[in-house]
Order: structure tokens, then C-alpha cells, then sequence
């Protein structure tokens, strides 16, 4: 005889049989992804024995009221159809959903040692995951908890285009120190950086930026035909510091010869950058071609000491072939991040580009930087810097190629 629905579904919370994941300890779907529901099964270990037994043992001993799989002939089980049963015996398999508050292991000593406990799992959907590029995947931003959001993010480079239809929910504040020149982006540069520091997804819905909750700011410091002079990077980052940009991001730079000494313009802009609370990360540079033993200093502004100098790495975690190197003492590689085959935003209507440079590992730690201030949004630079640091994987490459390692997100 089949019972009566009377709507005891044990997802409900109605009866005495437990809901799924809402103990200490398992959580709800969703939230760090439960194994368990918090109930249990009883299985004998034999699929043919015991049943009329347990049956009696729960009922005459422990007081459940017990339902059985037999009671529903071809129809299939429904929870709701339980009449607020303490347990549900699958007498086809040797098996006995335990789901009411009792402690299941003093029920197993009373019975004897043809039983076992087994927690009972919670199954989830095998749905494939968003794609993303593989240095979304590398630095983990794909599995960071964190977006970027309230955080001020600033990209320095050929400006950005407004048109770009990843970016049409976006706000991106952007300013030209490009004389006759507006910030729209007419090269594609500083598009594609600004994509990959803050952009979301693409049109097939890849995702290729790191923070996309971060408010951009676009500073078009370099004309439409890539070039520019240092002044008007000065005048980027001050403008940036000064609008509580708390990252500023370079992918830009002028090469450095052995033995020199680093700006002294650019770090006293750096300096106040930071003394108004913000991070400077800028490129290595892509002058050397290690496959030719040609190693070429840090660029500047990247080998001032004030600002972060990113070298890049390829899907391997090589560095790249043309990733420069801690030459001078002065230009010291702090970090690395993926800079080979990068996808990302274009102008339009190229609308995407695939580019390879320290120019695109630059915007992946700006954008790590983004998600680590919103989950510590006290901090100070110094110690965001800090916990970038201890954070960083190490990876098999000198020091002076890949500084502490590759970044990771929080």
C-alpha cells in the first residue's frame, strides 16, 4: 500500500528525516560545495540480507517510523510521499536511509557487524564550466571570490574604445594627455590591456579579464600610433592618484642600457602615487630574445623602485622568450604573469585581438591587485604588496627572470 503525500519532503524541513545541508560543518549548495547532506545510510553487506530485521530493529528499538521502497510496487519514490517517516529502507538493495536526528553509530552497535554507516553525498550537475583564457585559469582569478568591485583600477596607455560592446554596462572614465588627440582608442593597445586588467567575457562568453567588477579608468598617455612622450605618463599617473585610483597599470616603457639608473621623474610620481594610496605595476619590457643568450635590462618606468615590474610567462610557465631581465640593480623583476597568447578586447570592429608581451602579463596583476583590495580594503599599498608577495607561486626560474613568481589571486 502506497502512503499518503502529505508533503513530508525531508528539502522541506517538515517531518523528522533532515533536510540537506544545514548542519555545521556541510554547508548549502553553492557555498564551498558540500559533500555531504548530513544524513545517512545503513547498508548491509549483503544486498539480499537483513531487511526484515532492520526493519524490526528500528521500529521496536529506536521508535522510527520506517517506509520501504516495496510499498511504492513501479511507481517511484518521492520523499514527499513519505508519511513523515524516520527512515526509508530500499529493500532491492540492502540499503536504509537513516534521516532523523539520532546519532547513527549507537544504532550500528546495537545491531550486529553485517552493517556499515556511510554518509550520504550530495550530487551536484557535471556542467561544464565557463571558458575562460588560460591566464584567467593560471592566476585563478576564475575561482577568486572576488571581482574587483569598488576598487578604482587605472589602464595608462593608448586610451580606450567607448564603442566596444563588452563594455557597453560598463562605466570607464577616461581622460586624454595626448595633445589633439581624445581618449578614444584608435590603436587598440590600451582596449586590450584595459580588457584584460577589468573586461568580463567575450561574445561566445569566454572570459578573458581578471577584475571585472573594478571601476576603470583610462588614461590615453600614448597616441594612436603607440608612442608618446614621458610627460604625458607623468601626467596619467597623477591624474590617476589623484582620482583614488588605488591601481595603476603601465604596459608601456622606454629601453634601459646597462648600468643606468632608473628615472628620477618617474619615481618621484610613483612616490605620490603611493603616498595617495596606490600600487604602480608596469612591463619588464620585450627587448631581450633568450633563445640568442640576449638578456636586456627592466624598462623604465618598470625599474624604478616604487613601481612593480611584471616579466611574463608562457601556458608552460616558461618565461617568454622575450621577458627582460634584473640587469641592472636597480630594475629587479618583482613578479611574472602570463604574457604569451593572450586573448582579449580590440577595437573595434576587430573587436578581438590574441597578443603576446610583458604588455599583456602587466593588466593581469593589476587586476589581482583589484581583488585583493576588495578583500582587504584597509590595507595600506605596503601591505597589499606584502601579501602579493607571500602569496605568489613560486616557479623553477631565477629570480632575476621572474621575481617572486607567478601572482595569484585571492
Amino acid at each position: 500500500m502506497i502512503p499518503p503525500k502529505i508533503g513530508n519532503s525531508p528539502f522541506e524541513n517538515k517531518g523528522n528525516i533532515r533536510p540537506m545541508g544545514m548542519y555545521p560543518g556541510h554547508g548549502y549548495p553553492g557555498e564551498e560545495q558540500p559533500r555531504y547532506t548530513g544524513r545517512h545510510f545503513l547498508i548491509h553487506k549483503e544486498t539480499k540480507g537483513g531487511k526484515s530485521g532492520i526493519k524490526r530493529v528500528l521500529e521496536t528499538k529506536w521508535g522510527f517510523t520506517v517506509a520501504e521502497t516495496l510499498d511504492f510496487k513501479t511507481q517511484g519514490v518521492n520523499e514527499q510521499n513519505i508519511e513523515g517517516a524516520d527512515a526509508l529502507i530500499y529493500n532491492e538493495l540492502g540499503v536504509t536511509l537513516l534521516g532523523t536526528e539520532e546519532d547513527p553509530i549507537p544504532l550500528l552497535k546495537s545491531l550486529d557487524d553485517e552493517y556499515f554507516i556511510a554518509p550520504e553525498k550530495v550530487v551536484y550537475l557535471l556542467e561544464e564550466q565557463p571558458p575562460t583564457t588560460w591566464g584567467i585559469r593560471t592566476t585563478g582569478a576564475d575561482r577568486s571570490r572576488y571581482t574587483g568591485s569598488g576598487v578604482r583600477l587605472a589602464v595608462l596607455d593608448t586610451g580606450f574604445d567607448a564603442a566596444h560592446p563588452d563594455f557597453q554596462e560598463k562605466e570607464v572614465t577616461a581622460c586624454s594627455f595626448v595633445p589633439e588627440e581624445t581618449g578614444q582608442d584608435q590603436h587598440g593597445h590600451g582596449t586590450h590591456c584595459i580588457g584584460v586588467a577589468g573586461g568580463a567575457t567575450d561574445e561566445k562568453g569566454q572570459r578573458y579579464g581578471v577584475a571585472p567588477g573594478a571601476s576603470l579608468f583610462a588614461g590615453k598617455v600614448l597616441s594612436d600610433g603607440g608612442r608618446g612622450a614621458q610627460s604625458w605618463v607623468l601626467n596619467g599617473i597623477t591624474w590617476a592618484a589623484k582620482n583614488g585610483c588605488q591601481v595603476i597599470s603601465m604596459s608601456l616603457g622606454s629601453p634601459v642600457q646597462p648600468g643606468e639608473v632608473y628615472d628620477i621623474a618617474y619615481e618621484r610620481a610613483a612616490r605620490f602615487a603611493l603616498s595617495k594610496g596606490a600600487l604602480l605595476v608596469a612591463a619588464a619590457g620585450n627587448d631581450s630574445d633568450r633563445s640568442l643568450q640576449r638578456f636586456c635590462p627592466v624598462s623604465s618606468p618598470a625599474d624604478c623602485p616604487s613601481i612593480l615590474a611584471v616579466g611574463a610567462v608562457d601556458e608552460e610557465l616558461n618565461v617568454a622568450n622575450f621577458s627582460n631581465r634584473a640587469v641592472n640593480p636597480s630594475g629587479l623583476v618583482d613578479f611574472v604573469a602570463p604574457g604569451v597568447g593572450i586573448h582579449s578586447a580590440w577595437v573595434m570592429p576587430t573587436r578581438y585581438r590574441t597578443l603576446s608581451g610583458t604588455s599583456m602579463a602587466t593588466p593581469h596583476v593589476a587586476g589581482i591587485i583589484a581583488l585583493l583590495w576588495e578583500k582587504y580594503p584597509a590595507a595600506t599599498p605596503a601591505e597589499i604588496e606584502k601579501i602579493l608577495r607571500e602569496t605568489a607561486k613560486r616557479l623553477p626560474i631565477a629570480t632575476e627572470d621572474g621575481g617572486v613568481g607567478l601572482c595569484i589571486a585571492p
